[in-house]
């Protein structure tokens, strides 16, 4: 099986490539400008994949609120023509959304079906790329949320770390919960549906559990064996934010689960192997 992965330099995309035993061809944006239509298409038509993965964002949440046409262009058109590039070849098309498409009003993890409603600029752009990747013939949306663990090292979780490390107060949301979720499970349960052939569809592709950002700061802080007193709670609504937030963000995996045959571990065995790493 080969595949290309589009975005090879971000955290997903490039530990993608190193977990993957196939064929893989990452290209950056050195290699190809993902909001070029006809050259999209070429780079494509070259490679020939048997899988077309999108791990590129227009991740900027705030300024996607000022630079809606960059935010539309990265996260809504250059979907549809990674569709029109899959179907040309007969590819499957993989591409990573996000929590950001729920209000994050519910009370309970999102599961696939619940009603989209996004309150961002960044969140309506990510909601059109899945309508767009939907025109693939085969074809994987797959919700990701507060990844960690890539080689960049700018995630959440490892500025609290740092911070933790270095004996600096960090503040942390004691309202916004989330599913922290590890690149390297992300990559694994994504080359898994490859492998299972399991249907086309959306899937909440992260790891198990849900917990608010300061309940990650106590677990990072008791793994470092730092001064949890270095956490200072805060609200999101005490925090001025050019675009707004889900407050509740916290997804639900069974049916990636039932999918792959196995469950995602837990948010905090993922934190555990990842802070052991550093």
């Amino acid at each position: 099986m080969k595949l290309v992965v589009v975005g090879a330099a971000g955290q997903l995309g490039g530990t993608f490539c190193e977990a993957t035993g196939h064929d893989v061809v990452g290209l950056t944006r050195a290699d190809v400008d993902v909001t070029n239509h006809a050259a999209l298409l070429a780079v494509v038509d070259r490679l020939e994949p048997d899988v077309l993965v999108n791990c590129t964002a227009y991740n900027n949440v705030d300024g996607a609120e000022d630079d809606v046409a960059t935010a539309l262009a990265v996260n809504g058109l250059a979907v549809r023509s990674m569709a029109a590039a899959a179907a040309r070849v007969g590819a499957t098309l993989v591409h990573y959304s996000t929590d950001f498409v729920f209000d994050g009003e519910a009370s309970a993890p999102y599961r696939e079906d619940d009603r989209t409603r996004p309150v961002s600029v960044y969140g309506c752009s990510k909601l059109l790329g899945e309508w767009f990747a939907q025109d693939a013939p085969r074809w994987y949306v797959l919700r990701v949320e507060s990844l960690f663990g890539g080689r960049q090292a700018k995630s959440s979780v490892d500025k609290i770390a740092a911070a933790l490390r270095e004996g600096r107060p960090t503040p942390v949301f004691a309202d916004r919960v989330v599913t922290p979720s590890y690149v390297r499970d992300v990559s694994a349960a994504t080359l898994s549906l490859l492998a299972q052939n399991a249907p086309s569809g959306v899937f909440h592709c992260v790891n198990s559990g849900s917990g608010t950002w300061a309940d990650v700061g106590l677990h990072v802080a008791e793994l470092l064996g730092a001064d949890p007193g270095l956490l200072v709670r805060t609200s999101v609504k005490d925090v001025t934010l050019r675009a707004q937030r889900p407050v509740y963000c916290a997804l639900a995996n069974d049916k990636l689960a039932a999918a792959t045959g196995a469950p995602m571990p837990s948010w905090q065995d993922a934190i555990a192997r990842y802070v052991a790493t550093l």
